[in-house]
């Protein structure tokens, strides 16, 4: 399903951004919430996966139900997760756009990467601790 997708800081999130190598924050970070009829249309429930595609890349996520967000977008928390896939196009502002980008939402058995695995698919180095 083609949907929009937008970041931002959630509380969960930001509680645990100092400890990015945690099991809670790839928690709070690793979530794509949903709308839960656009749930009911792509045939998942509370907790499955999501393959989270566009042009930069793809990552999957754990599906969150929630009314706050729009029929049609994602939401996703700013993080690892969502720079996998945000597009490094910053128009000439030097910030690229966190906001309203097209990505294509399937279900999947792959699972959630945890941050280090996440780094290290890109060519990175696990965080030092």
């Amino acid at each position: 399903m083609r949907m929009l997708m937008n970041t931002g800081r959630t509380v969960p999130q930001g509680e645990s951004v100092e400890r990015k190598d945690s099991p809670e924050y790839a928690l709070a970070a690793s979530v794509c919430m949903i709308h839960p009829v656009d749930m009911m249309v792509l045939g998942i429930e509370d907790g499955a996966r999501v393959n989270v595609k566009n042009n930069s890349g793809e990552v999957v996520l754990t599906a969150v139900p929630s009314e706050a967000v729009e029929r049609g977008t994602v939401f996703v928390p700013l993080g690892p997760y969502a720079n996998h896939i945000v597009e490094s196009e910053t128009h000439c502002t030097g910030m690229p756009d966190f906001k309203s980008m097209t990505v294509e939402i399937t279900p999947t058995d792959e699972p959630v990467l945890t941050v280090p695995e996440l780094i290290e698919s890109l060519g990175g180095v696990r965080y030092a601790h």
